[in-house]
């Protein structure tokens, strides 16, 4: 079957599942296959629970004509993607970068639904598999979509922007994560650069943050614009404190975020670069960002008795890391940083973990917690410093609900699960 009659089916169906425990009614059933499960098993189950239509590509699994029988599952789901967006012809906006890429997402997306219609990734749907189904909720009403692009190795980027086929893209930072898949920090570079170059070859715009030279100087050939603190940029933004919420003022008007940390303040430069650039209107791009809450474990202020608890344990690499314990530095009252690994770092694992280590002896913290098997093995000479090998032996050694009055920064890679130490407190 064609992909244009594909596409039609897709069109009668109300959405598309991967997943037949939590599929809608109506929906186009795409039988995945991983190293550990082969979705055309679940075929036949999934037109029971009321899918329109079951995508296969095991001939042993068609039983009837709403079995569609095709020579890749993934493949199709990833062209029909990229029909269905062509079909749409909307604007797209691509965005990825090491750190701030989900965050980013959420204030571009509340700043623009201000005017449009628009539809962002769920969640981190952000790679091969996450990127089509974005795309594939994308409907007529839409105006503007917002696709996050995640990789942890080379021309995974392009690869997506071929699906996507975005417009206008925005790279966030360059960091150190993932350095397992790219190599090193050129690495991370180059890969993330990948949608600059899709974007430039296709006579497409990007919008850079002018305070980033390496953005600068990689789209000096493009269509852009450029934001920053300086009155030479397109759009002007100044920064002007973090205690501990992000202040800033574009187009003589304050902005009170919700946000913490100074690294924050390029995350909303961005969406306010974004929104000016759409024509939103000014006082509608600061309600926007000051009602935007964080959530999901990403710079969240929690409260719990006498504690105050950052909580920003979805992921972790070593530029998100420093940033986050410096910011914390910032902080009054009494302090304890409680940190798990990092992931994906590779041969670079000890040295970046040693790193962060001393960072933190270093600083005005009142305690340092390292938990995860990297962290241990970090050395150290300072009584401000504990070190467990796993989250359990961190449990039975250390009393957390002993805290009082106290300002805690949970912060670790997601495999870390560092969000149950506040079951402890």
């Amino acid at each position: 079957m064609k992909i244009e009659d594909i596409h039609a089916l897709f069109l009668q169906s109300n959405t598309v599942s991967t997943d037949t425990r939590k599929i809608d009614k109506n929906a186009m059933f795409f039988a995945l296959k991983g190293d550990n499960f082969n979705g055309n098993i679940y075929a036949e189950q999934s037109l029971e629970k009321g899918a329109s239509y079951a995508i296969i590509d095991e001939a042993a699994y068609k039983t009837s004509a709403k079995t569609i029988l095709v020579n890749d599952v993934l493949e199709t789901l990833q062209e029909l993607a990229t029909y269905h967006r062509s079909y749409l012809n909307i604007t797209i906006i691509g965005l990825t970068g090491s750190n701030g890429k989900t965050t980013t997402k959420e204030l571009v997306n509340a700043v623009l639904s201000q005017k449009y219609k628009t539809t962002a990734t769920v969640g981190n749907l952000n790679n091969h598999i996450g990127v089509p189904l974005t795309l594939l909720s994308m409907s007529k009403d839409t105006e503007i979509g917002i696709v996050e692009m995640g990789a942890n190795h080379l021309k995974e980027i392009e690869f997506l922007s071929h699906i996507a086929k975005p417009d206008y893209g925005y790279i966030t930072n360059f960091g150190k994560a993932h350095l397992e898949g790219f190599g090193s920090i050129e690495g991370v570079i180059k890969g993330k650069c990948e949608l600059y170059d899709y974007l430039i070859s296709n006579n497409k715009s990007v919008f850079v943050n002018g305070n980033d030279n390496i953005q600068v100087d990689k789209t000096n050939n493009a269509k852009r614009c450029v934001f920053g603190n300086s009155t030479e940029n397109d759009v002007n933004i100044n920064f002007i404190e973090a205690h501990p919420f992000v202040k800033c003022k574009f187009n003589n008007l304050e902005v009170q975020s919700q946000l913490i940390g100074d690294y924050n303040f390029n995350n909303i430069a961005a969406a306010i670069a974004i929104g000016s650039y759409f024509k939103v209107e000014n006082k509608s791009i600061k309600t926007a960002i000051e009602h935007y809450t964080p959530t999901n474990n990403r710079s969240q202020i929690i409260k719990k008795d006498t504690n105050n608890i950052i909580l920003d344990a979805y992921n972790a690499n070593p530029t998100s890391m420093r940033a986050a314990l410096l910011n914390f530095n910032k902080q009054f009252g009494n302090k304890i940083a409680i940190l798990g690994d990092m992931f994906e770092l590779g041969n670079e694992a000890k040295q970046e973990h040693q790193t962060i280590v001393n960072l933190a002896m270093s600083l005005n913290i009142d305690q340092s917690i390292f938990i995860g098997e990297n962290f241990y093995q970090s050395e150290s000479n300072s009584e401000k410093i504990l070190q467990f090998k796993s989250f359990e032996g961190f449990k039975n050694a250390f009393n957390v609900s002993e805290i009082k009055n106290t300002t805690l920064l949970i912060k670790g890679s997601r495999g870390m699960a560092l969000e149950r130490i506040l079951e402890l407190i």
